[in-house]
């Protein structure tokens, strides 16, 4: 299970040292570790940031890799930056198993890197967000 996460977070890793120019429009991708569908396991995903202000929508999807099985999800984010401090919003992530509503913040820890959580009823994350 570790080796698969492992893995998984290198692939993610791969694929953001080639998409710096894409980055800056709007592109991200996101690694997570947490709980949903029932399961433990690791989100890998993507998404293009729309921005309005401070505000933006993101809609997105991945896969959640648990237990040796794979899940497709999808996800739409809408969300409002404080300057030089956090992002906090709403979310809902779909997939075949379940439709789960969702709180999420964001930290930055460098430009286009952030410490992200989501929290919401039987689903919560943590991890990482590059590019949005």
């Amino acid at each position: 299970m570790k080796r698969h996460i492992i893995s998984a977070m290198g692939a993610v890793l791969a694929m953001l040292a080639g998409g710096s120019a894409a980055n800056a429009e709007g592109l991200g991708f996101q690694a997570d570790y947490g709980r949903a569908d029932g399961h433990w396991g690791t989100e890998l995903g993507a998404g293009y940031s729309l921005g309005f202000g401070g505000f933006s929508l993101t809609p997105g999807g991945g896969v959640f890799l648990h237990n040796g099985g794979t899940r497709a999800f999808g996800r739409v984010e809408a969300s409002y930056s404080l300057p030089a401090s956090a992002t906090l919003g709403i979310g809902v992530r779909v997939s075949s198993a379940n439709t789960r509503p969702y709180a999420t913040v964001a930290l930055p820890l460098l430009p286009k890197v952030a410490i992200k959580g989501n929290a919401g009823p039987k689903y919560y994350a943590l991890g990482l967000t590059i590019g949005y």
